[in-house]
């Protein structure tokens, strides 16, 4: 190679360089390799929230779903009742009634039903006006209104039958009243029937349009009520229910009774005075022992979810969170769940035959359990609650102590930290972006100003190269 051709050669003239691709390839080799760590950290950051985020949901579904089996499922306290025929007996739910009560039912809940005065039938005109009702108690030959429920006021036209008056009185009623016509021997009848209760009464007072109302048949005053002016379209008054629980004396506007002490629900059927009748809740022993085995089930599957995602290649290995949580796991069969018990009563998870073996997985103590609903079944039973204490309480403090994110020891505090790594890695990311891109444009520049001087320079340096193989010649 002659010496002209060598320094062209080592200018790079006419060897085609991409100088825009340079530029790219020279700012890449500047930040590519801080970019790929930071993506790589982000990538081993997500997997660590991932696991994470699914031991504290498996936590949460845990105490979640054993809440709901105590209040819904097989664990909620069976109701018996010494008379069937009284009441049927239930409980609220989330409430865990206990023990026995007593009930005597002194008199059931009724409404008011009226049959008014015949009419030829049901097609009979009702006579025009306006027909109010009000609603209160009746009692006796008065009635006091209850200024809290709206009177009804049913305009009648002058082409209305009994039987429209019957249906604009259901309608406009919203439930309140039932009215129908009702043929018997003695002609047709308006009936209405109120809604249980002592306050759930009713007066008919109609305006007639007649000048003057002749209070027969065809005038709608015809179908006024009260109970001073009664003559037998009083059929049945409303009332009040009333009954004795435990001896206590108490009243209910319906059948329908809630609102009782710790959660009981009552359906009065019948009366049973001076015959009081007994009401028990009481647990069931192999609904416990079918609990305990699906929660070790349970809790064995956040075990290995624990070794899985927490071993020595696991996303959560060395993480504060599952550490604690391990702790936590290994101190529950022995941790007090029934810190008010009595004497001799179950106080533990281990005496409800929870173990933990060597490997740190549970098992269930078939024979431990078996021991305690021998001994003391009604004990046992009352571990099973959604109140503050008892085996939910314990689980269910478990879950929130591990999953809560203002604690920077839970797997919830964790879940946090590693967020905030995420963050601060994406700010680091977008820095190394814009300085990228900004070494990028200041190459691209320079080295398009050094390409368009060799390009000046071109014919000066093919001169030279001529010069030189004139000389060699």
């Amino acid at each position: 190679m002659t010496t002209g051709a060598s320094i062209i050669a080592a200018l790079g003239v006419g060897n085609g360089i991409n100088f825009a691709q340079l530029a790219d390839d020279l700012a890449e080799a500047s930040f590519g390799f801080k970019r790929e760590n930071l993506e790589a950290r982000n990538e081993t950051l997500q997997a660590r929230i991932s696991a994470a985020s699914q031991l504290r949901s498996t936590l949460s579904g845990l105490a979640s779903a054993l809440g709901d089996r105590i209040r819904f499922g097989d664990l909620a306290p069976r109701a018996s009742i010494g008379n069937p025929a009284v009441a049927r007996v239930s409980s609220a739910a989330g409430s865990a009634p206990e023990g026995t009560y007593s009930l005597e039912v002194l008199r059931l809940a009724s409404s008011q039903t009226f049959v008014s005065r015949s009419y030829a039938g049901a097609d009979a005109l009702a006579g025009e006006g306006t027909l109010r009702i009000r609603f209160g108690t009746v009692e006796g030959a008065s009635f006091s209104e209850d200024l809290g429920q709206s009177p009804l006021e049913i305009a009648v036209s002058a082409s209305d039958t009994l039987a429209d008056v019957a249906r604009a009185i259901s309608d406009a009623s919203g439930g309140r009243l039932e009215a129908y016509v009702a043929q018997g021997t003695g002609g047709a009848q308006l009936v209405i029937k109120g809604s249980e209760g002592a306050a759930s009464g009713f007066v008919l007072e109609p305006t007639s349009a007649a000048t003057p109302p002749s209070a027969t048949p065809g005038d709608l005053s015809y179908l006024a009520w009260s109970p001073a002016s009664d003559s037998g379209e009083l059929r049945s008054t409303a009332r009040d229910a009333l009954f004795e629980l435990d001896t206590v004396e108490m009243s209910s506007p319906t059948n329908r009774v809630r609102g009782l002490p710790e959660g009981l629900e009552l359906d009065l059927t019948a009366t049973n005075i001076g015959a009081p009748t007994q009401i028990a809740f009481t647990g069931d022993g192999s609904a416990i022992t079918s609990v305990m085995s699906d929660l070790v089930a349970a809790l064995n599957d956040v075990v290995a979810i624990l070794n899985s995602e927490g071993g020595a290649s696991g996303p959560l290995a060395n993480d504060p969170g599952l550490r604690e949580l391990r702790r936590d796991l290994g101190d529950l069969t022995s941790r007090e769940v029934m810190s008010a018990a009595n004497p001799g009563d179950p106080t533990t998870l281990a005496d409800l035959g929870l173990s933990i073996t060597r490997e740190g997985t549970f098992r269930l103590d078939n024979a431990r359990l078996a021991a305690t609903l021998e001994t003391t079944p009604e004990a046992a039973a009352a571990m099973f609650t959604t109140g503050v204490r008892g085996v939910f309480a314990t689980i269910d403090r478990l879950a929130r102590e591990n999953t809560s994110i203002g604690d920077p020891g839970s797997l919830g505090g964790s879940v946090i930290r590693y967020e905030a790594q995420i963050a601060r890695n994406e700010e680091r990311l977008e820095r190394i972006a814009e300085q990228q891109a900004n070494l990028r444009a200041r190459l691209t520049r320079d080295l398009s100003a050094a390409q368009s001087a060799i390009s000046t320079s071109q014919s000066t340096l093919d001169f030279i190269r001529r010069q030189f193989e004139t000389s060699d010649d």
